[in-house]
Parts: C-alpha cells; structure tokens; sequence
C-alpha cells in the first residue's frame, strides 16, 4: 500500500497543508520533500529507514554528499535539493541571529551552532564577533582539527577580534565524541583566550560546546 492509497486525511502532504508541518512527524516531513518511493516501499518507509542509517534527522542533514547518494531513492537530483535546505535554513537562522540582541536569545545561538558544527566529523573551533549592543557582526571558523584535538592559537582569534572591530565574542566548538562535557583543556584554553582579548577590551560572553543535538554554555555553568 502506498501513500497515495491512504485516506485523503491522512497523507502527509495533505496533513501539511490543513494543519501546518507542525503536526508531521520527521519522517512525515522528510516523505513530503522526497515525494515519491521506491518500488515495493512508500515514501514514508524511505524516509523512516533514512533516518535510521544516520541515528535522527540531524544526522541526516548533516550527512556528507557521498552518504547521501549512497541510500536507496536518494540520487543527486535530491542530494543537491536536501543540501539547498539546509544551507538556507542556516542562512535564515544566522538573518535572525544577526538581528537580534545576542544575549537575548540564548536559544537561537544554540540552535545556530548545532546546526553550523554540531555534526561535524572532525572538530573545528568558532567564534561569533559582537559589536558593543551584543549583535552578530559575522562568525568564522578560525581553526580545524582532527577528532580528537584543535590548536588554538589565542593571538590569531585576537587579531580577527580587532579586523571586525568586536567589542565581544563567543567562542564555540564541537566535539564530535558526541560528549558536549568540557575538559580540563577546554577550560584552561578558554581562559587563555578570555585573559587574551581582555589586553585588547573584547569580552568573551560564552563558550558554547556543541555536540550533536547536545551543548554547555561555560558562562551557565559559571566557568568563565
């Protein structure tokens, strides 16, 4: 049986449109963007078995090209499309961040760096450079490393401080282990960094450690 043998009323698509895509389910949704299935297999169990290969939805977006091509139903027609989402969601998610009062919306800042490093296969460290009203002025990725460890160098996150004229930071990174916990060395590197860009006035705010669906604000947790 496939979807369109269901009820009207109860297809996803159809769903959508009458309820809005609150009501769907992830794989609901993922079925209304792939829209057709496979022969012996509804649109909804691709989806459902899409989800599963890479352990949620966010493991799915943020799956490399070549993973993505690899399932069954996904050429490169939709590999391309499935990209082209997620880049715009990123874009839309860092117009709102960029608007905002940074401090004012923790949430957001969270859900942008999940969705900017949060499943990224090596680590990599960040920074979101604030003017003095806390809005975003832009953010880089300042360093990359392997699974296991990045080197930061504090003179080089002070000097791109001072190229965008900052008068704050905050500072990210990711741990791909999936273990957002901070180690002794994530500490001791914040504090290097904070007593860094203090000899040039720029404040750091936070340090958000992102792994997953998972982050540690250091300033929630009174490391800073």
């Amino acid at each position: 049986m496939t979807v369109r043998d269901w009820p009207a009323a109860e297809r996803p698509r159809e769903r959508l449109l009458r309820q809005g895509p609150q009501s769907l389910s992830e794989a609901e949704l993922l079925a209304v963007f792939l829209r057709i299935g496979l022969p012996g297999q509804s649109v909804l169990e691709l989806a459902r078995r899409a989800i599963d290969r890479f352990g949620s939805l966010n493991g799915l977006l943020n799956a490399t090209p070549g993973e993505i091509q690899a399932m069954p139903g996904f050429g490169p027609a939709k590999c391309a499309q499935l990209l082209a989402v997620i880049e715009l969601a990123r874009r839309a998610l860092k117009e709102e961040v960029r608007r905002g009062h940074l401090l004012d919306s923790p949430p957001k800042v969270r859900e942008y760096l999940r969705l900017r490093i949060g499943q990224l296969r090596h680590e990599v460290f960040a920074a979101l450079f604030l003017d003095a009203q806390n809005r975003l002025i832009d953010d880089e990725e300042l360093f990359r490393g392997t699974l296991t460890q990045t080197s930061v160098y504090p003179r080089e996150v002070v000097k791109r401080a001072l190229q965008h004229n900052a008068a704050a930071v905050i500072l990210a990174h990711n741990h791909p282990s999936g273990v957002a916990e901070p180690s002794r060395a994530d500490e001791l590197l914040t504090r290097a960094l904070r007593d860094a860009l203090a000899l040039v006035d720029v404040r750091v705010l936070d340090h958000v450690i992102v792994a997953g669906a998972s982050s540690v604000s250091f300033a929630e947790r009174g490391l800073l």
